[in-house]
């Protein structure tokens, strides 16, 4: 036995008492982590629960309670093969969501299905050799099997697929109440063809390096007719609705989806080329420089050159076609690079600047692209760098019209000269009525110019281009359009949807240039049964992100063969609160989706236009700061995972691991050490049902202090769940099972009320995280299933305040004492105190106070000299 401090005079006997100490804390702490494990089966609990949840389906909605609602969507997943880390996290994050609304409350819908078309499933189908059909639904058995050990909180009874023919029907419903508006046409223009998936690409499906997102192919540029949606006719809407959503969405998708709409307001003007009627619009958001523009550009790939090129010279002509040939190879990253030499034809042509009468020329070149404006820009050299470029390679007139002055107030060189433009506001110079004026008021005075002479109005362009929707492969929604011999196009009837797809039984499906739905002669041809005109249906299928753009209201009529959703339900439980998935669809899916909920909206069927309140962005998980792949060989696979350490430790890693945005490396987090957690969680439950503490005494007769902390925690986990702190709140969980552990073992005992209050509140908070362990605590502590449909207790006031405070005293910076004081202490009162501190006035001896800073409840500073 160890010597009290006082007993004890020999140094050595002093280490060897705290090292016995030590040595004794370990030991108990490591036969305590024995006894919590002991019991704590996570295969047998989860074992236990499943079967009794598939039972009770706690989650399923139907009717009207009468309690608020909330819609708690994750993106839909699509089934490439069983589930990965990167669902783990985002199903973990949006499911914590779900159940704690339901704790708060709400009735809560949260449901699950499938985005089961597109080109991952018909490619693998191809290399295997078998039905698309027959992969994809084989991979949605393996997730949903995944998923309900996982034990999301879905209501199971609305499952959805997209590539169900009950789901797709209203796909093609959807496009026929487009095409009726006009929001739906189809034309020949250029489009992004992705050369190995042999399919043409949104705007939206190529990254910034011209590469396709879905195959890594260099995009290139291939003339076709296709099928589009009228995104743009609600550019404005799209953009100016995203002011509603500030603080709900993260901002750098508000910032992702402005710059992609990319509204620019200028004017239009209109430029006359000779030997050519119909005038040349071209729009610039600085008509006041228009007397500087020395010659026009034109996209090499736009109609408009290929017209004046056929009336130029044939020489003119055959460099041309040289040059349109070498331009179609490129990416339009390569195009619009600012450090490319610049090249170029001259077309035989000239046009009229319309504020000054000069003739300047007309010159192909591939920095201007055909879908920018109507593919054709002034040249303003001076005052751009990429026509200043342009101009100096072939000897171009470089005109300055603005004066444009360094820091200093120095004129700048002539950019003729330096080659630097000269960019920037400045002052109108060498422009007529507009010398003198500043740029807003020569761009206000310059468009009032060209309206007086008929050449030109105010006019706004976007970056934003019409969602091109065709895909030219099989495994997708069939386009519900019939064509006749004479090029003529009409609908099919609505009751006659849905225009199934034929079996891919005999169809080659390899990617080549064209749908393979087009060599389904017998599905193609229709005949009409009235006149016995013969029709050939559309070849091509729909993009897969018109599918996704609207399954969240199919939910709310997954099982309705009349109608695609009721309006009613939409007004019930839309638009959706809680909106959880990946950062990768800040622009695709969101865009769109927010477009078709608009269409929806304008056409009668629902009462709100912005599909998602709040969205939440998951980050990545990596391992070892790198993405996880299995060709590289660092996969961490969720089925091992899952099987190795449960579904709940699962989850707690995942929701511990930090803010749900940042990315979370798998080799820097312990699932071992959430399994430990959970173990001790549980035991405390175990302890209280082994006890036979009885479940009726008052939890207001319990221990004081562990009633605080507890119901400290029930008023703080709510804001910490809605701010998505979910990392905090099982920190805040791990703080309470630490401290009804010590109260248990060392404290008021496991009889006492406060330490069930305890209990259940943890039970309860846990749920959001660990739905097994909290449910078998539940039940423990006497309850019946389910712990998650249990509203939270809410928190007394009155155990909220705080009856003392611990101020810090420090004088000259060394913190010199700490003085417990009634909670209502005033400045004066804790300054008093400070000073009447022996260890405070050792501390300051001899010397003078100059400076006293109270803070309460915090800190006294004295400062001496």
């Amino acid at each position: 036995m160890c010597a009290s401090p006082r007993q004890r005079a020999i140094p050595n006997e002093i280490e060897v008492c705290v090292s016995e100490r030590q040595a004794s804390s370990q030991v108990g702490a490591v036969e305590q982590q024995a006894r919590e494990a002991e019991g704590y089966d996570f295969q047998a609990i989860q074992d236990r629960w499943l079967p009794v949840w598939d039972q009770l389906k706690p989650f399923e909605v139907s009717g009207d309670s009468g309690r608020p609602a909330k819609y708690v969507l994750d993106m839909f997943p699509y089934p490439s093969g069983d589930l990965h880390m990167g669902h783990a996290e985002a199903f973990c994050f949006g499911d914590v969501l779900a159940r704690y609304w339901r704790g708060r409350g709400y009735d809560v819908l949260h449901p699950i299905g499938w985005d089961s078309f597109g080109l991952p499933a018909e490619n693998a189908a191809i290399k295997r050799g078998v039905d698309p059909r027959e992969w994809t639904y084989a991979n949605i058995d393996q997730q949903k099997a995944s998923f309900r050990t996982y034990a999301p909180s879905f209501d199971w009874s609305r499952v959805l697929h997209t590539s169900d023919p009950q789901y797709y029907k209203w796909n093609q419903w959807l496009f026929l109440k487009m095409y009726e508006k006009g929001l739906a046409y189809r034309k020949a223009s250029w489009v992004n063809w992705d050369p190995v998936d042999q399919t043409v690409l949104a705007n939206e499906q190529v990254l910034a390096d011209g590469t396709s997102e879905r195959s890594g192919a260099i995009v290139v540029k291939k003339k076709l007719t296709q099928w589009y949606f009228r995104i743009t006719d609600y550019a404005d809407r799209l953009l100016d609705d995203l002011d509603q959503l500030e603080g709900q969405w993260p901002a750098k998708v508000l910032n992702m989806q402005r710059n992609w709409i990319g509204r620019s307001r200028g004017a239009e003007v209109e430029f006359e080329i000779e030997g050519r009627a119909e005038k040349v619009p071209v729009f610039t958001t600085r008509p006041d420089t228009l007397h500087g523009a020395t010659f026009m550009v034109v996209a090499p790939d736009s109609d408009l050159a290929a017209e004046l090129a056929a009336g130029a010279s044939p020489e003119a002509r055959m460099h041309f076609q040289a040059y349109l040939e070498q331009t179609q190879k490129q990416t339009e990253i390569e195009r619009q690079s600012t450090d490319r030499e610049k090249t170029g034809v001259f077309l035989d042509h000239f046009a009229v600047n319309p504020v000054n009468g000069e003739r300047i020329p007309v010159w192909a070149s591939d920095y201007v692209l055909a879908d920018y404006g109507h593919g054709a820009i002034m040249a303003v050299p001076a005052h751009d760098q990429r026509d200043l470029d342009f101009a100096r390679k072939f000897e171009l007139p470089v005109r300055v019209v603005l004066d444009v002055r360094d820091a200093d107030g120095a004129q700048l060189p002539d950019p003729a000269e330096s080659g630097v433009a000269l960019v920037g506001d400045g002052t109108l110079v060498n422009s007529a009525e507009l010398d003198g004026l500043g740029k807003a008021e020569a761009i206000a005075k310059s468009i009032e110019v060209l309206e007086g002479r008929g050449t030109g109005r105010a006019a706004t362009t976007y970056r934003l281009r019409d969602w091109l929707i065709s895909r030219q492969r099989y495994w997708g929604t069939p386009i519900p359009i019939l064509h006749g011999a004479d090029g003529e196009m009409k609908p099919v009837e609505q009751s006659a949807l849905p225009v199934e797809l034929p079996s891919s039984e005999g169809l080659d499906l390899k990617p080549k240039g064209s749908s393979p739905l087009g060599a389904a002669t017998e599905w193609a041809t229709v005949v009409d049964p009235e006149t016995g005109e013969s029709w050939t249906r559309d070849p091509d299928t729909m993009d897969t992100f018109v599918d996704s753009s609207w399954y969240y209201l199919r939910f709310l009529s997954a099982n309705d063969d009349t109608q695609a959703f009721d309006p009613a339900a939409a007004k019930r439980w839309g638009p959706i609160d809680q909106y959880a998935g990946g950062v990768e669809h800040a622009i695709l899916h969101l865009l769109y989706s927010r477009f078709i909920t608009k269409v929806l909206h304008d056409l009668g069927y629902l009462d709100f236009e912005e599909p998602f309140t709040a969205l939440l962005n998951q980050g990545m998980v990596l391992l070892d700061g790198a993405k996880m792949s299995k060709s590289k060989g660092n996969l961490v696979e969720f089925a091992s995972e899952l099987k190795e350490h449960g579904a709940d430790a699962l989850r707690v890693t995942l929701a511990f691991a930090g803010p749900p945005e940042d990315d979370i490396d798998w080799a820097d987090v312990s699932v071992q050490g959430s399994a430990k957690f959970l173990a001790r969680a549980w035991r405390i439950a175990d302890d209280i049902e082994t006890s036979g503490a009885p479940a009726g005494a008052s939890f207001s007769d319990g221990d004081a202090a562990l009633r605080k902390h507890t119901h400290h925690l029930l008023a703080d986990a709510p804001g910490l769940v809605e701010a998505y702190k979910f990392n905090v709140v099982v920190a805040r969980l791990m703080e309470q099972v630490n401290v009804t552990r010590k109260a248990i073992d060392s404290g008021c005992g496991v009889a006492d009320p406060a330490v069930r209050e305890s209990a259940e509140a943890i039970a309860v908070i846990l749920s959001l995280f660990a739905p097994y362990a909290a449910e078998d605590m539940w039940a423990k502590l006497g309850h019946q299933p389910t712990v998650a449909l249990v509203e939270w207790p809410a928190a007394e006031a009155s155990l909220l305040v705080e009856a003392e405070v611990t101020m810090v005293v420090q004088v000259d910076g060394k913190v010199r004492d700490r003085l417990t004081l009634p909670a209502s202490v005033t400045e004066a009162e804790a300054e008093a105190a400070a000073r009447a501190s022996a260890a405070v006035q050792r501390a300051i001896g001899d010397r003078e106070i100059v400076n006293v800073v109270v803070r309460v409840p915090k800190i006294v500073s004295i400062a001496t000299k």
